[in-house]
């Protein structure tokens, strides 16, 4: 794995903060320090991400990270499994690039093969895993169901799809605490008030989270019978369906 200099995320921080949220390079080059100062419990998520790999990947099958971003999920599977091959799927130019230079080993290997596309028409065939990490809830909520029944009808017997999502809570109260509590989070990790507030509003029209039930409902319809949260971090929730 290639060494890569690490940018402090200052991004909301500017006099002219950018308006929209997107993955160019401006994130990529910050986006390792937001995940670690933006997601509670981060690389915990991660070590454990591997750990529940290895238990329900099918051996010998592919692999596949969608919406993998610089490779954080990638490495953590291949931390693993490293024998596995893994297509890193990402729509984000700037991001894939970035992948390639951080993880050049595997990726000149042919340990992971990185893909330029939609989730949504990628093909998804003889699939050991699939991981869906901080993704589904970038997807427009009506094309949800059906992308996971894709992902359903790719992985071969015994294979299972591992999805980590933030999420929001039905009761008002729980949902005031839990948000409050993962702003808490951020403050604590040097954001300030302002960044935070302009993050939020530039995530707003293309970061869509549910709820946990309808994450395990819809995974059900998709046509997963067993279904096991095995993370929780304020609201931060980690499944394994198979």
């Amino acid at each position: 794995m290639s060494d890569v200099t690490e940018t402090t995320d200052e991004l909301f921080a500017g006099a002219a903060p950018p308006t929209d949220f997107v993955f160019d390079a401006r994130v990529a080059q910050v986006f390792p320090d937001m995940l670690r100062r933006s997601v509670p419990g981060w690389p915990e998520l991660l070590r454990l991400l591997g750990l529940v790999a290895a238990r329900v990947a099918v051996p010998g099958r592919t692999i596949y990270d969608l919406g993998a971003s610089l490779g954080a999920t990638s490495a953590a599977l291949l931390a693993r499994l490293p024998q596995a091959r893994i297509v890193a799927v990402d729509n984000a130019p700037a991001m894939l690039e970035a992948l390639r230079v951080r993880l050049a080993e595997p990726v000149a290997a042919g340990r992971i093969r990185p893909v330029c596309a939609d989730i949504a028409e990628v093909p998804v065939t003889d699939a050991g895993l699939v991981v869906l990490n901080l993704t589904l809830q970038f997807v427009p909520p009506p094309a949800r169901l059906d992308l996971l029944r894709r992902l359903r009808s790719g992985l071969v017997p015994g294979a299972g799809l591992i999805l980590v999502e933030k999420v929001i809570f039905p009761d008002a109260d729980t949902e005031r605490l839990l948000d409050g509590l993962h702003q808490d989070f951020k403050r604590a990790q040097g954001y300030s008030a302002l960044e935070i507030a302009r993050k939020r509003a530039a995530l707003e029209a293309v970061l869509m989270p549910d709820d946990i039930e309808t994450h395990e409902q819809r995974l059900r319809r998709a046509g997963f019978r067993r279904i096991e949260r095995w993370f929780q971090c304020l609201n931060f929730i980690g499944w394994v369906a198979r």
